[in-house]
């Protein structure tokens, strides 16, 4: 198992993240193959993995239970437990849950007495508001239960954008350790994972990764693609490219994997067996595979389109998060354009064809607009997401 250096502890790369365990199946969302994930944890464990990732919403809330009973059949120094608190689930301030009743009831389900690691979960342009919060006094609160010894090292993940990332550092940057990001060969460049990576490197703070392979995206690609790999690596899964690819990315420390089955884990726990980071050749062929995937409007950012607007909009930012949504569907981009004032946002394009003028890569830019909002119209609100999974969390509590 390959190990990264934190602050003095060995922890291996890989980590079991608990966001998409096994199913019973015929099951819902909350019906954990219990069994599946007991088996995965002991392989996970017997070959060297230390760190265990869930959250307060995953799984229909029941995912801290099945993690902590996995793995309260080891010794407890044999794993380091990381949760998360939904600070991004707040939709009504008035409706905000009290951290210290959270933060028990966490970690009463996982059924420990402290938190190797903490982390306020995914800070976003909407629940910045949130997290800065005095009065809600989220952060301070788990401040407080570092110094109380209840959590190791504290830390945040993250789906928004640079500038959302240094406002949140400006206010509590000396009290992160560690952030975890969106960060794989496609979004380096569709979601800036570049330039969020380069961020964190310059602040010191070292990088854990989420959706290596995008959810499954690229683990399986189109067969040219994987022909291409496999004639310069026959003996690697697809998936353990995108694994490889940030091996190579030395401010990275802990790479998350949701595996879904034992299969999954041999597959993944034998990538992570031995360094094999890619060449910069092997680097171009997989950078040449995401531009193929994105499909994208070929905005260069010139922002020549942002002169004669009379809207004002933020264009090249708008087409950008338009080609993220391509790709998949993604709360994250609802995200960010609900964060937008109404003004700001696609549908405000009168679609006088100004920017398409300006435009030296001929972008029909209303046309995309108007797709934009079809796309965004047909997807629910993130506040009705956040209500869903408040009713799904208490019928599991009142159960």
């Amino acid at each position: 198992m390959i190990y990264r250096d934190f602050q003095g502890e060995k922890l291996s790369m890989l980590g079991f993240g608990a966001m998409r365990l096994p199913l019973i199946p015929g099951g819902g969302e909350g019906d954990i193959d219990q069994a599946q994930v007991n088996a995965m944890t002991d392989y996970a464990i017997a070959h060297g993995v230390n760190y265990f990732d869930t959250a307060y919403p995953y799984h229909a809330s029941r995912s801290e239970i099945a993690i902590g009973t996995a793995l309260s059949r080891h010794p407890r120094e044999c794993f380091n437990l990381a949760d998360k608190f939904p600070g991004h689930q707040i939709y009504d301030r008035s409706k905000a849950p009290d951290p210290a009743e959270v933060f028990a009831d966490q970690l009463k389900k996982c059924g420990v007495e402290y938190f190797d690691f903490y982390l306020m979960h995914n800070v976003n342009e909407k629940s910045i508001k949130s997290y800065l919060d005095k009065d809600l006094g989220i952060v301070d609160f788990f401040i407080r239960q570092k110094e109380l010894g209840k959590i190791r090292h504290l830390g945040f993940s993250c789906h928004g954008g640079v500038e959302n990332i240094k406002q949140f550092l400006d206010v509590y940057g000396e009290h992160m350790e560690f952030c975890q990001i969106q960060l794989n060969y496609l979004d380096w460049s569709l979601q800036n994972a570049e330039g969020k990576y380069r961020l964190f490197e310059e602040r010191g703070i070292p990088v854990w990764v989420m959706e290596p392979v995008r959810g499954g995206k690229l683990a399986k690609l189109d067969e040219q693609s994987e022909s291409l790999l496999r004639s310069m690596r026959p003996d690697h899964s697809t998936a353990a490219w995108g694994f490889r690819w940030l091996q190579g990315l030395p401010n990275v420390t802990m790479v998350l994997s949701g595996m879904s089955n034992l299969e999954q884990m041999i597959d993944n726990v034998g990538t992570f067996e031995a360094p094999q980071p890619l060449s910069a050749d092997e680097c171009d062929a997989l950078y040449g595979i995401a531009e193929k995937l994105k499909d994208s409007v070929p905005c260069t950012g010139c922002r020549y389109c942002c002169k004669g607007c009379p809207q004002g909009l933020n264009i090249p930012m708008l087409l950008s998060l338009y080609n993220d949504l391509k790709v998949a569907d993604s709360m994250n981009v609802v995200i960010r354009v609900e964060a937008l004032d109404a003004t700001e946002r696609p549908e405000a394009c009168i679609g006088c064809g100004q920017c398409s003028t300006a435009c030296p890569q001929s972008i029909d830019v209303p046309a995309v607009m108007r797709d934009f909002s079809k796309r965004l119209a047909e997807l629910p609100s993130w506040d009705e997401i956040c209500r869903r999974r408040e009713a799904a969390a208490n019928a599991e509590k009142n159960g």
